[in-house]
């Protein structure tokens, strides 16, 4: 189970204990703030792409959305999500768990500009009902990300 391979990930940090495992699940936006008792925009939600035949990720805020334009401008190239068959045998972390933690090697993590307007997001941990609450310079740490990248729309700054 990837929530597994998530806290011992997180262990080698000393924060395995930060996980939260939820009766419900939190497998989508709405669920997840729901079951976690946020805003749906502090969600953070991981994103799987295909850029070339390479996986990437891309974390975002919850009530954020892909920008076409944006995204080809930074990846110069169409955006093109990884099929759910195939998620967790390129990124390591199926569908509903997705998080930029304990995924496969050679997985670049991109973190969009959407989640700086808070000071804690709630990206998933492995497995689609559970979580770690996260303040930016954590999330930037811990999901070891290449940069912040601008490709999103349907935002707003709180």
């Amino acid at each position: 189970m990837s929530v597994i391979k998530v806290k011992e990930y997180f262990k080698s940090f000393g924060i395995e204990n930060k996980v939260i495992e939820l009766e419900q699940s939190s497998a989508t936006v709405e669920l997840a703030a729901e079951a976690i008792g946020c805003e749906q925009e502090r969600i953070a939600k991981t994103l799987s792409f295909l850029v070339g035949d390479k996986g990437i990720l891309v974390v975002v805020a919850g009530d954020a959305r892909i920008d076409n334009r944006k995204y080809r401008e930074e990846f110069h190239e169409k955006a093109k999500m990884i099929s759910s068959e195939e998620v967790e045998t390129i990124i390591g972390h199926a569908p509903g768990g997705v998080c930029p933690f304990g995924i496969n090697e050679n997985i670049e993590v991109y973190l969009d500009i959407s989640m700086k307007r808070f000071s804690t997001v709630y990206p998933a941990a492995g497995s689609g009902n559970s979580a770690i609450q996260l303040d930016i310079a954590e999330l930037e740490k811990y999901s070891n990300s290449k940069k912040w990248v601008d490709v999103c729309k349907g935002w707003t700054v709180n």
